[in-house]
């Protein structure tokens, strides 16, 4: 099972994925004052609650645009889960290729809305895509026919 983690400047959004099938999802509110220890019992409460096993995470992804909260978000997996995070970096890991002139300046967040919208819809159509994020920015992302991230706008 893969844990997947969206930090975001408004909420921090989990997602508890069994293969293809997304089993729950959770939304804590962004602090950035919490600890690796406040933010590991909450998730683990979350787990208890569902009857979800932590042992049972055998990957850990995330996506954050809180750069504070980075390394407190990785200090809670190694703790309650016991495995590093694999963090979505656009200048080294984007998982698609970055069009952009500085990949480095793309948000995590909008990488990752990318390749799921390609992965989801573009793959198979064949068709360049438009994504937009309703969150606390709009923001729209064009992906090529190619599965390539062009850019977009906030």
């Amino acid at each position: 099972m893969l844990l997947a983690i969206d930090v975001g400047n408004t909420n921090i959004v989990l997602g508890v994925f069994d293969g293809d099938a997304l089993l729950v999802t959770w939304r804590l509110l962004t602090l950035r004052e919490r600890t690796a220890d406040e933010v590991g019992l909450m998730v683990t409460g979350l787990f208890d609650h569902e009857k979800l096993d932590p042992k049972q995470i055998t990957g850990i992804v995330m996506a954050s645009v809180v750069p504070p909260l980075t390394p407190i978000m990785q200090g809670m997996t190694r703790r309650y889960f016991g495995r590093d995070a694999l963090i979505v970096d656009p200048a080294t890991n984007a998982g698609m290729p970055i069009l952009y002139e500085h990949p480095g300046e793309v948000g995590a967040d909008r990488i990752a809305n990318s390749i799921a919208g390609y992965e989801r819809y573009g793959r198979q159509s064949g068709e360049p895509l438009i994504i937009a994020d309703l969150g606390t920015a709009t923001t729209f992302d064009a992906v090529t026919a190619k599965g390539e991230y062009l850019g977009g706008v906030i």
